[in-house]
């Protein structure tokens, strides 16, 4: 409210100096014609001005903006990567009975082109995911989440988030997931529905979880080669992963 008073308190002071600024012209050179003519002049070229401020130099601005924002966000989700999401990967690849076929589509990643992102990120959800709860160490997978949630709940709290809905969307699936599991203490005693439930979502982080890695790693292609480079010979689907250049 004090922004807004502040504006119109500036806009009455500008308005009243051009009124004593026209007032003196007026009265120094006698010259009402030509005051005239400038001021209609300024006002037709107003509509011009106001296309160039708010529909063109705001657009470049929020532009830039956007995009500074989106390299902040990019280093929290390098962050969730980095704590949470490769470990995460491996260990819901043991619970896919078809990860093998995932790790193929997925290894090599440091030779690829655009092209084979583009192909790749649209094969995501389609792939043959077959996830199910008792495959991998679901104990585990519970303990790997629930020690990182007070990381998950710094990230959902991040409102730049808000810009990224896909990976907020990550954030939530996996959270809902810690959630779940947290909540039952003893899984032997779980009938198969709840084992059905779980499988479920696993599955929904998990799908999640590869489109984001894969859209994070293509930024890091084209704005990070030096962070790509790292990224690529640590890829989670891939079996002989290694920092070591070779």
């Amino acid at each position: 409210m004090k922004k807004i008073q502040w504006q119109i308190l500036l806009g009455i002071i500008l308005a009243v100096l051009s009124a004593i600024l026209y007032t003196a012209h007026y009265f120094i050179f006698r010259d009402s014609f030509h005051i005239f003519i400038y001021l209609l002049g300024d006002i037709a070229f107003l509509p011009i001005e106001v296309l160039l401020v708010t529909l063109i130099i705001d657009r470049v601005l929020s532009v830039r903006e956007k995009k500074a924002m989106l390299d902040k966000l990019n280093m929290v989700i390098g962050a969730f990567f980095s704590e949470v999401g490769l470990g995460l990967i491996h260990l819901f690849a043991g619970f896919d009975l078809n990860a093998q076929n995932i790790k193929k589509e997925l290894s090599g990643i440091e030779k690829w082109t655009e092209k084979d992102f583009i192909r790749v990120s649209s094969m995501v959800n389609k792939f043959k995911y077959s996830v199910n709860s008792h495959a991998g160490d679901i104990l585990q997978l519970k303990t790997f989440l629930v020690q990182r949630r007070g990381f998950l709940l710094r990230l959902l709290e991040n409102p730049n988030l808000l810009e990224h809905e896909k990976f907020t969307e990550l954030l939530w699936a996996v959270f809902h997931l810690t959630e779940e599991l947290d909540y039952r203490k003893d899984f032997s005693l779980s009938p198969e529905s709840d084992y059905t439930h779980i499988s479920g979502d696993i599955k929904r982080a998990y799908v999640l979880l590869i489109s984001e890695w894969l859209t994070y790693i293509k930024h890091l292609k084209k704005n990070y080669p030096y962070l790509y480079s790292l990224a690529a010979r640590m890829n989670p689907f891939d079996d002989e992963a290694s920092p070591v250049i070779r």
